[in-house]
């Protein structure tokens, strides 16, 4: 048996294979620690219309093309320096090549470790070296036993699966569920055959989080061992964990035959890729997800707003609602800029001249009626108050009514059989084809150069199912090349305007998937209206994307009880704070809380960059009274909590604290009542005590002197007590 191993200081993967079997992920070393996997599952799974599974299954391992290939070369890959040599450390990036005889293909998996983290990113790619087409059904991405070997009938073990569902206004719902649950025992050692099925979730149309979510978690006490895992694709994929009679595996890809209409004909001499995916590992859950974090961070496309991500104020959640005018903006806009926004964004409507805009948009001309002096006069008291305009805009779709849906023509749009789709009265544009590029370039550059337009929040309120049927072997494969065109419309975009800063938003996040978050800023976390429901949301979105570009909404009203408008601004501060609500109707002292949240967010925001999340009251049922997170930083922690009615009282565990005395402030707000609060450094608990009020949320910061906890040098404390001055604790 030969191997490979590539690696850095923290994750090495060992790669094995013979004459006589294909490559597979045989063990992970983890922080000097080595973990064999408990059997070997081959790294590429291709399954075409000319060889199908053995034995007949619906899984993406299996194929009996993966089992007849075999390893032709382990090759340096593009961007890296040294080759892989049997049992020689390689840099972080390898390809393997390796080929099936029998259909003449060959399939290359490239791997690429993050320069520091525990994590990686896989891609496929097929080519036909055959003088006869092949007929693709399903390529996985990457597939690789999880754990260490158990007992037969028992090869679950402990393993858990952390897993989301997603919904318009009820976005990351997580669960955690055994795989002994999920995957009974069958008892198939019995039979000499593995199971048919395992657990799957998947995405079918360009929702790509409309239901499930392409990122997911599995940990083991046991095997003191957790995966982290997302395919990075903006339309159809899936993902699936299973077991064998010697243990569990987890395999990853794009669009199938079976889910998502998918099919692809690889003619001689043609090639395929399949969607990227990215992987992480750690000790338990908490590293899993700070290592996919990291991998996330790395996989953005550079920004100056990275960085610094600037602080929006959007017209939209609990405020205009869709329907603004000049008179109704300019109060907003002055309101805005002397609470500290520095992006104003203008949302829906300012298209409309009807007040019944939905199945009319697509030209995106500034309505006559809601702006009597233009749109300019607006954009211009945006920009005078030391602003960045911004708009709301739907690219993708254009209405039935709209004069740009007879402009273009059919295969500009989505057909089936030579009829247009309509989804919701819309049409929705194939970004395939020139025309309908044209059209969204000259959009945008139009919007940019006339109204000095520095961001855009991109909305998506439709999915037109599993694709046209214009120019593809499939419906799936055309909307695989759509997903992909898109991919390249928003990259020429920032492209042409490097400083333009983008917002993701489709329905709330029905596409909060990784390939869009690689270039966008920031992403739209919910629609959701009702505060009391919006913190689960915000605490589990860094389950999906890295901290700093979850933009959960903070929209406090005039008139709100001083500790609900509070409860609003921590659920803005728990990510990249995104405000809105009728600050122009405001008292002062109402203004002020405001302007100290986003004065307490500017201080925030770079830290928040550099962070990693986790959840002291553990991950949040929907309805849970107490609901938390923090965000660990190089110079300390940042800790949010929400009551949400329930006991006053509240243990949180803060393990990376243990045996450290701390420093807790109460960092927003300091102006109304205190939370009392004790610290026991030796079980690293925090009880908290929150005031006999409805609903109540604060955000402290906690110090240590501890070495690689923070730098601060006010008094460390072990019982932490919370006094009776604005300001927190002492």
């Amino acid at each position: 048996m030969e191997t490979v191993e590539i690696g850095n200081a923290r994750l090495r993967l060992e790669l094995a294979f013979d004459a006589d079997t294909p490559a597979a992920l045989a063990a992970v070393v983890l922080d000097g620690r080595r973990v064999e996997l408990s059997h070997p599952v081959g790294l590429g799974q291709v399954l075409t219309a000319g060889s199908g599974h053995v034995p007949a299954a619906d899984r993406l391992v299996g194929t009996a093309v993966g089992r007849r290939l075999r390893v032709v070369a382990v090759e340096p890959a593009p961007g890296s320096e040294q080759a892989a040599a049997p049992a020689q450390a390689a840099a972080g990036r390898v390809l393997v090549r390796q080929a099936d005889a029998q259909h003449q293909l060959e399939v290359l998996t490239t791997l690429e470790l993050h320069p520091t983290a525990a994590a990686f990113r896989a891609s496929t790619r097929v080519v036909n070296v055959g003088p006869r087409p092949v007929v693709l059904r399903q390529v996985a991405s990457f597939a690789t036993a999880i754990g260490p070997a158990a007992e037969p009938g028992g090869v679950t073990a402990d393993w858990q699966l952390l897993q989301g569902r997603n919904d318009w206004l009820g976005e990351g719902r997580w669960e955690q569920r055994s795989l002994d649950d999920l995957l009974p025992g069958l008892e198939e050692h019995l039979t000499g055959h593995d199971p048919r099925t395992g657990h799957s979730q998947r995405s079918t149309g360009t929702w790509s989080t409309g239901a499930a979510l392409p990122f997911a978690y599995l940990s083991s006490q046991q095997a003191g061992l957790a995966w982290a895992w997302q395919v990075e694709h903006n339309g159809a994929w899936r993902w699936d964990v299973g077991q064998d009679t010697a243990g569990c595996w987890l395999a990853l890809g794009g669009p199938t035959d079976r889910d998502a209409a998918w099919t692809h004909v690889l003619r001689p001499g043609g090639w395929f890729g399949a969607v990227p995916v990215s992987l992480a590992l750690g000790a338990d859950l908490d590293e899993a997800v700070a290592a996919l974090t990291q991998q996330r961070r790395a996989s953005r496309r550079p920004h100056p707003d990275n960085a610094t991500p600037a602080l929006v104020f959007n017209d939209y959640m609990n405020t205009l609602d869709g329907d603004p005018t000049t008179e109704k903006l300019l109060p907003l806009v002055d309101a805005a800029a002397e609470a500290g926004a520095e992006v104003f964004c203008i949302d829906a409507g300012w298209y409309d001249e009807t007040g019944d805009w939905w199945d009319s948009v697509g030209e995106w001309a500034p309505s006559r009626t809601r702006f009597p002096g233009g749109l300019r006069e607006v954009t211009d008291r945006i920009r005078d108050r030391g602003m960045v305009p911004g708009l709301w805009l739907e690219p993708e779709v254009v209405g039935v009514r709209s004069p740009v849906a007879e402009r273009l023509p059919d295969d500009a749009f989505f057909t089936l059989h030579g009829q247009r789709v309509v989804e919701h009265d819309r049409y929705h544009l194939d970004l395939r084809h020139p025309a309908a590029v044209r059209h969204l370039d000259a959009v945008v550059d139009r919007l940019v150069e006339e109204f000095g337009v520095g961001y855009f929040k991109l909305d998506y309120n439709i999915d037109p199912g599993t694709g046209p049927d214009r120019g593809a072997d499939s419906t799936g494969d055309a909307l695989l090349e759509h997903n992909r065109a898109h991919l390249r419309w928003l990259d020429g975009v920032l492209e042409r305007h490097p400083f333009l800063v983008l917002e993701n938003c489709g329905s709330g996040a029905m596409r909060m998937d990784p390939a869009m978050l690689a270039r966008v800023a920031l992403q739209s976390t919910s629609d959701q209206q009702e505060p009391l429901l919006y913190p689960p949301i915000a605490v589990t979105a860094p389950l999906a994307m890295a901290p700093e570009q979850a933009a959960s909404w903070a929209y406090p009203q005039p008139g709100m009880d001083p500790e609900l408008a509070a409860f609003c601004l921590v659920t803005g501060l728990a990510g990249r704070f995104y405000l809105s609500g009728f600050l122009n109707r405001m008292s002062a002292d109402e203004m002020a809380l405001v302007g100290e949240a986003v004065d307490l967010a500017k201080r925030l925001r770079k830290e928040l960059g550099h962070s990693r999340p986790v959840w002291p009251t553990g991950l949040p049922g929907w309805r849970d009274p107490w609901v938390s997170l923090a965000h660990v930083g190089p110079d300390g922690t940042t800790l949010h909590v929400w009551r949400r009615g329930g006991p006053r009282e509240q243990t949180l565990h803060l393990p990376h604290l243990v045996g450290h005395e701390l420093d807790l402030q109460t960092s927003f707000p300091v102006g109304l009542a205190a939370w009392d609060a004790t610290w026991d450094p030796g079980s690293g608990t925090l009880v908290l005590v929150a005031p006999d009020v409805p609903v109540s949320a604060r955000t402290f910061r906690i110090m240590s002197r501890a070495a690689g906890l923070g730098s601060d040098t006010s008094p460390s404390v072990h019982d932490v007590v919370v006094d009776e001055n604005p300001g927190g604790t002492k």
